[in-house]
C-alpha cells in the first residue's frame, strides 16, 4: 500500500516537473504545428494559436474549465489551444493535426463533466480546438429559425432570440454558460422539452468540418451523418461549427415557482406522487425535482425536496393545471412569479429575480469546483417504501444533489430513432447525481467519488436496466472507455449501449458504413472517418472487419 502511494506521488512529481520544464523551453512539436499552420495560404496569422510558451495559454485553457478535478498541475495539458476566428482556421487545425498525428479535443463551453474536451488520458500529443470565438447568433426574421455557432453559450443564444421577439425561445438547458455546441450534440434537456422536445430535436441543418477538412451542410453530409450528430455526442464525427435551429413560441408571460419541503414536512410522499403525475400533466408544465441534504429547524441533517417549475402560461392557468393534476403539492399563488421567458433563464440560474438579462450576452467566468456526475433513467416509479432507504444513502454523502427531470409530452411522441438520442416513450424521468466540493485534497476527492459510486450501485434495482441507461452529455468514464490500442465497436459496447441503447449500433454504422446488414458494414473500416482521427476516451468507433 505504501509503495503504491509512493509510486503515485513520484509519478505526479515527474509530470509536474515535466510541465514546468516544458513551459520554459520551446516545444518542437508545438513549433511543428505552428509551422504547418503558417504554410496554409488560408491562414494569414497564427494569433489564434496559444502554445505553452505564450503568456495567455494558461488563462485561455483554464478560463472555461468548470470541473477543477481536471485543472491540476498533473493534468495532461495540450500542446496548444487553438481559438479559430474563421472556419478555415478549423479546417487548417484538423489538417495539421492529422498530418502531425496529433489528437484533437473540441471544446465549446468547457462543462464536460469528465474533461474530455480539453484533456486526455492517453500518452499522445494533443491540441484543444476551443470554439469560443465562433459564437455568432443570426436570427432569420420571419422564418422562426436561427443559425447559432458552436462557441455561443446558451445564454447568448437565448438573449439574441429574445431580442428578435419576446414570443420566441429555444428549447434547451437551464445553465446559461453551457456551450451550445456540446449541449445540442448530446441531445439537450431543458424546461420546454415536454412541449417541444430536446434541443437536438429542433435542429434542421448544420455545418460540420470533417476529417478531410471539408465543410459540409446537411445536403452534402447526407442524412445518416446528420442523424448521428444530433444526439450522438460531440467530437466523434467532425467539428460542428454551426447549427440551424427552429425557434419555438413562448407566451408573453410564463410562471415559475420553487417549492421546498423537507421529509418531515411530507417531501417524500410528494416526491412519490410526482413520479406518477409529472410526465402526464399538461406539456406546458415542467416540474423538476432536486433532492439534497439540508439542515432542519433543529439544526439536524435531513432531506430536502425542491419542486422547481416553469409553466408556459399565466399564474391563473398554472393554478388550474396544478389543481387538476397535482393538488397534493399545495401550491399557492404567493409561491409563483410571472415573468418573461428570457427572465426565467436568470431565475433558474440562481433562483433570484431582478438582474438585467443583458448579463446573458456577457461571457462571464463559469463557476468552478471539484465535482463528479452520473446519470440514470427511470421507467417505473420507485416504490414508496424504498424511498426512505434512498434518503438514507443521500445523507451518507456530504452535500450531494439528485436532480430528476420528467419526460412525457413531446418526448414520448418522438420516435426513438428520429435522432441518435434514444430515451423516449416508456421513460418517466431522468436522474442526475451531482456532488461538488471545494477541498482539493486527495482524501476529500476519494471520499466523495467513493460515495458517488456506491450511490450509483445502490440505485441499480430502481432504474432502467439491460442495459442501464445514461445520458451522453453527463459523460461517465466509470462506464468504460476506448483503449488506445483497441477502438473496436465490440469493446465500446460496454459504455456505448448505455448512452445510446440500440441506437449505438447505428451510430457506429454511420461512422463506418451504413449498408443493408452488419456483415457488410464490417467489411468497410469507415467512410466518414476511416482513420478514426476524431478519437477520444468515449468517441464512437468505426466498425472494423473482424466485428460481427
Amino acid at each position: 500500500m505504501e509503495l503504491n502511494i509512493m509510486t503515485q506521488t513520484l509519478r505526479h512529481l515527474f509530470v509536474l516537473l515535466t510541465a514546468l520544464i516544458s513551459s520554459s523551453v520551446s516545444n518542437p512539436l508545438a513549433d511543428n504545428f505552428l509551422q504547418c499552420l503558417s504554410q496554409d495560404p488560408n491562414v494569414t496569422t497564427t494569433n489564434f494559436v496559444f502554445t505553452q510558451n505564450d503568456s495567455e495559454y494558461s488563462f485561455i485553457l483554464e478560463s472555461t474549465i468548470a470541473n477543477l478535478k481536471y485543472s491540476t498541475p498533473t493534468t495532461p495539458k495540450p500542446l496548444a489551444v487553438i481559438t479559430p476566428l474563421t472556419y478555415s482556421h478549423v479546417q487548417s487545425t484538423i489538417l495539421c493535426s492529422k498530418h502531425l498525428k496529433f489528437q484533437i479535443r473540441i471544446r465549446s463551453g468547457g462543462h464536460d463533466s469528465e474533461g474530455l474536451s480539453y484533456t486526455s488520458s492517453y500518452q499522445s500529443p494533443f491540441v484543444v480546438l476551443d470554439l469560443r470565438e465562433l459564437r455568432s447568433v443570426i436570427i432569420e426574421s420571419g422564418q422562426n429559425t436561427a443559425w447559432v455557432e458552436t462557441g455561443a453559450t446558451l445564454g447568448e443564444l437565448y438573449y439574441w432570440v429574445s431580442q428578435e421577439s419576446p414570443n420566441l425561445g429555444f428549447a434547451a438547458g437551464t445553465c446559461p454558460t453551457v456551450g451550445a455546441g456540446g449541449h445540442i450534440s448530446g441531445g439537450g434537456f431543458g424546461n420546454m422539452m415536454r412541449k417541444y422536445g430536446l434541443a437536438a430535436d429542433n435542429v434542421i441543418d448544420a455545418r460540420i468540418v470533417d476529417a478531410n477538412g471539408k465543410i459540409l451542410d446537411r445536403k452534402s453530409m447526407g442524412e445518416d451523418l446528420f442523424w448521428a450528430i444530433r444526439g450522438g455526442g460531440g467530437g466523434s464525427f467532425g467539428v460542428v461549427v454551426a447549427w440551424k435551429v427552429n425557434l419555438v413560441y413562448v407566451p408573453d408571460k410564463v410562471t415559475v415557482f420553487s417549492l421546498t419541503k423537507t421529509i418531515e414536512e411530507g417531501g417524500s410522499s410528494l416526491f412519490n406522487k410526482w413520479q406518477y403525475v409529472s410526465h402526464n400533466v399538461s406539456r406546458d408544465l415542467f416540474i423538476r425535482v432536486e433532492i439534497q441534504p439540508a439542515l432542519n429547524e433543529s439544526g439536524n441533517k435531513t432531506i430536502q425536496v425542491m419542486f422547481s417549475s416553469m409553466f408556459l402560461g399565466n399564474v391563473d392557468q398554472l393554478m388550474e393545471t396544478i389543481t387538476d393534476g397535482f393538488p397534493e403539492l399545495g401550491l399557492q399563488e404567493k409561491d409563483c412569479s410571472e415573468m418573461s421567458w428570457i427572465e426565467t433563464v436568470l431565475y433558474f440560474d440562481d433562483y433570484t429575480v431582478g438582474r438585467s438579462v443583458d448579463v446573458l450576452k456577457e461571457r462571464n467566468t463559469v463557476d468552478k469546483s471539484y465535482g463528479i456526475n452520473k446519470s440514470d433513467y427511470v421507467k417505473e416509479p420507485i416504490p414508496e417504501e424504498k424511498l426512505e432507504e434512498i434518503w438514507k444513502w443521500c445523507l451518507e454523502g456530504d452535500w450531494p444533489v439528485l436532480v430528476m427531470e420528467p419526460q412525457g409530452g413531446k418526448m414520448h411522441e418522438i420516435d426513438d430513432t428520429i435522432i441518435a438520442y434514444p430515451y423516449r416513450k416508456g421513460y418517466l424521468y431522468n436522474v442526475q447525481y451531482r456532488e461538488k466540493w471545494e477541498d482539493d485534497s486527495f482524501e476529500s476527492s476519494e471520499k466523495r467519488i467513493s460515495w458517488m459510486r456506491k450511490m450509483y450501485e445502490n440505485m441499480a434495482p430502481y432504474v432502467a436496466k439491460n442495459p442501464r441507461a445514461a445520458y451522453v452529455n453527463f459523460r461517465d468514464l466509470d462506464l468504460g472507455e476506448n483503449d488506445v490500442d483497441n477502438t473496436s465497436y465490440l469493446n465500446a459496447l460496454k459504455w456505448g449501449s448505455k448512452y445510446f441503447g440500440d441506437n449505438f449500433r447505428r451510430l457506429a454504422m454511420v461512422k463506418g458504413y451504413f449498408g443493408d446488414n452488419f456483415r457488410r458494414l464490417a467489411m468497410v473500416k469507415g467512410v466518414v472517418d476511416p482513420d478514426n482521427f476524431f478519437f477520444y476516451e468515449q468517441s464512437i468507433p468505426p466498425l472494423i472487419m473482424s466485428e460481427e
